[in-house]
């Protein structure tokens, strides 16, 4: 069974740089109407952490889902 993971962004950290979006293999992030990254496929997540490593703001976590 594929492991799942879910995608925190902390709206108030978040700048809209896009570096997460570009950065993931899965197109799991997009920016919303706010330019703020928010994760609209969670599902497709492998848990690779780019995003997170990317994020020059820290504003982004991936946490493995029990």
């Amino acid at each position: 069974m594929a492991k799942k993971f879910n995608i925190e962004v902390v709206e108030k950290w978040c700048k809209g740089c896009g570096l997460c979006i570009a950065i993931c293999p899965k197109k799991v992030l997009e920016l919303n109407d706010k330019v703020k990254c928010v994760a609209v496929r969670s599902e497709d997540c492998i848990g690779c952490r780019q995003c997170e490593n990317t994020c020059p703001d820290l504003a982004v976590t991936v946490k493995e889902c029990e």
